[in-house]
């Protein structure tokens, strides 16, 4: 199995801002980071492509664009935010002009957006919108800065893991990072 990273780092300035409303701290107001983003795609060997890789970081086009018009100076908002309508307001203030990027999603914060990078990433790769590849998206980590970031890993991976752990294939411990 052949594995690579892709890495589209805070120097590429995808700042967003959005807020936790469920939090009982400071992360319930609005507030932003430059987010960074990092994919690991695997393969088999004799699923590399003509050229040996396991995917052609130049055919990711598509993502780039897809991550800067969802990530780049936008205000994500999750669907159930109970502010949700003030928000929209502010998309389309006619008086003002629009005042935000408005992206409404199914959740917000690093977590929820390295599951929705991945959904997004998996979908691309089912509909060859990222090349002909045989490539498999195994986890997706988003970074808010040095100090913080999720990981959002494939379901079969962390099945397999903790399949080959009851198996006494690998210590249990060493699944401490798997899910």
């Amino acid at each position: 199995m052949y594995r690579v990273t892709k890495t589209y780092g805070h120097d590429l300035g995808l700042t967003s801002t959005f807020r936790q409303p469920k939090a009982q701290s400071h992360c319930r107001f609005i507030h932003g980071y430059a987010l960074s983003f990092k994919l690991t795609f695997e393969c088999a060997d004799g699923e590399r492509c003509e050229n040996g890789w396991v995917i052609n970081f130049g055919g990711l086009k598509p993502l780039k664009e897809w991550l800067c018009h969802m990530f780049d100076h936008t205000t994500l908002i999750a669907q159930d935010d109970p502010a949700l309508h003030l928000f929209e307001d502010l998309n389309v203030d006619k008086m003002h002009g629009k005042l935000i990027d408005l992206r409404i999603v199914p959740a917000v914060g690093c977590e929820a957006f390295a599951r929705l990078v991945y959904e997004r990433v998996s979908f691309m790769l089912q509909n060859r919108e990222l090349g002909d590849t045989r490539a498999r998206i195994v986890e997706v980590e988003v970074r808010e800065h040095g100090a913080n970031s999720a990981i959002y890993r494939a379901p079969e991976v962390v099945d397999i893991g903790l399949r080959l752990a009851a198996q006494g294939h690998i210590p249990v411990g060493a699944l401490s990072d798997a899910g």
